[in-house]
């Protein structure tokens, strides 16, 4: 039998899989609001429908990937062969993003919408196979719980270099054309997503096939409406995302006009991502000593209370106390990431236990889709935040516009991630819950041969 232990070129190419991804949830998470409306020119209420339509679309394409990752294998097995086949059209994808048209403004937006669902879709078919990914690598709660940590970490890193490396070269290659310097930015940052996809495929191996006894989607789907346990981590992965998404947006706002500080609106975004990467490490260092789910549960009710205190300590234009509480509320708020993929998985396998059906394709579909559906009602929320807010583009912004912008950095995504730590009390899938249920339950897996 093939051991389930994880050689360490293996989890950093893993790891390598998530900072290809994460060239695209940089741009959706970071980027793109701050592009749209101070870039590219879009309406701040414009951008939030798009990002609402484009969730709609998600509604059916993130069931249909997770769908055809169960019926189509390869001689690579289940999920890996995606990263191979389709590296190129996600890198040209992210390319077309942010490229930014001479046209009027209805067609500005058409383009938008073209090229912005283009890119969610790709990110569909890269992103479905990569979460699920970790349930074929290795079925010792261990070994995914540390291979998680790599790729938490190496995407973390990819965010770092990606928010604080392209407003630095979009100046520095664009100059007063700031749409081209961004273009020219993410076309590099675009070439690496593509060579990082494929070293994913390169070093590492699917050891793990599931006996997945045929069933029509709607026995999966009703199934898994059952599994109690994966609807806990789907409300957890909306209530989230809502909140990481709606700070990750403003960051560069809340830089740029709160603290007064346009050029270390980059630097201000990436060192909260550099928070995170100690998170990771931390999250797996604390995890060996206390309970995954209680440190998920209370990491994240703690953004809260030091959101508030940001927002309360921190005035206009106080650059350092800012970034010290922000460093820390990034810290604070990833300690759960790793713990959070692979509950996922654990999640997966309990539902096969508990109902004699695994639907592991259509589990991560859905997974994706609630966090795709968290990050568009975090998009949409943002630019109907900033109407309300009287947020005017390029400007010097009035009382009222910098207060929404403080709020919607603290205390308003500090809400959604008090709310999941909340609804975290209800979850019960420990390591020690889950080693004596595969004990138990004996569930059927086998190598795969390559």
């Amino acid at each position: 039998m093939t051991s389930n232990k994880l050689s360490v070129v293996e989890k950093v190419g893993f790891g390598a899989g998530d900072m290809a991804v994460n060239v695209m949830v940089a741009a959706l998470f970071f980027f793109m609001s701050f592009f749209y409306t101070d870039i590219y020119g879009l309406d701040p209420v414009d951008m939030g429908i798009l990002f609402l339509v484009a969730r709609f679309v998600d509604a059916f394409t993130d069931p249909l990937m997770g769908i055809i990752t169960d019926k189509v294998k390869t001689r690579w097995g289940q999920f890996r062969h995606w990263f191979l086949f389709l590296s190129i059209p996600y890198g040209l994808s992210v390319m077309l993003l942010f490229t930014t048209p001479d046209f009027d403004y209805n067609m500005k937006l058409a383009w938008a919408y073209g090229t912005y669902l283009l890119a969610t879709l790709m990110f569909t078919g890269v992103a479905i196979p990569y979460i699920s990914y970790i349930g074929v690598l290795t079925a010792d709660p261990k070994e995914r719980l540390s291979a998680n940590g790599y790729r938490m970490f190496f995407a973390k890193i990819a965010n770092v270099i990606i928010v604080f490396s392209v407003p630095l070269l979009a100046v520095m290659w664009g100059g007063e054309d700031l749409a081209k310097g961004y273009q020219l930015a993410m076309v590099l940052v675009s070439i690496c997503g593509i060579a990082l996809l494929l070293f994913c495929f390169f070093t590492t191996k699917e050891r793990i096939e599931h006996k997945v006894v045929e069933q029509s989607v709607w026995i999966q789907l009703k199934v898994l409406l059952k599994n109690d346990q994966w609807l806990l981590l789907c409300a957890a992965c909306v209530l989230g995302t809502l909140g990481y998404a709606i700070r990750g947006s403003v960051a560069m706002y809340y830089a740029k006009y709160y603290l007064g500080a346009e050029n270390l609106a980059g630097t201000f975004t990436s060192a909260g991502i550099a928070a995170s990467i100690v998170a990771m490490v931390a999250s797996t260092w604390i995890t060996k000593r206390y309970c995954k789910i209680k440190l998920f549960r209370w990491s994240q009710i703690a953004v809260l209370f030091i959101s508030v205190a940001m927002y309360f300590a921190v005035l206009p234009g106080d650059i350092v106390l800012a970034f010290v509480l922000y460093i820390l509320l990034c810290f604070v708020v990833d300690l759960h990431a790793p713990v959070f993929w692979s509950a996922i998985a654990e999640a997966v396998d309990y539902g096969e236990v508990k109902d004699g059906v695994r639907a592991s394709g259509l589990s991560f579909g859905g997974i994706s889709f609630c966090q795709k559906a968290g990050g568009g009602l975090a998009g949409l929320a943002v630019g109907l935040l900033l109407a309300f807010f009287n947020y005017e583009p390029n400007t010097v912004q009035s009382e009222f516009t910098l207060t929404g912008l403080a709020l919607m950095l603290t205390i308003i995504p500090g809400v959604f991630h008090a709310l999941l730590g909340l609804v975290l009390f209800k979850y019960k899938i420990s390591d020690d819950y889950y080693t004596t249920m595969v004990k138990e339950q004996c569930l059927p897996d086998k190598e795969i041969q390559e």
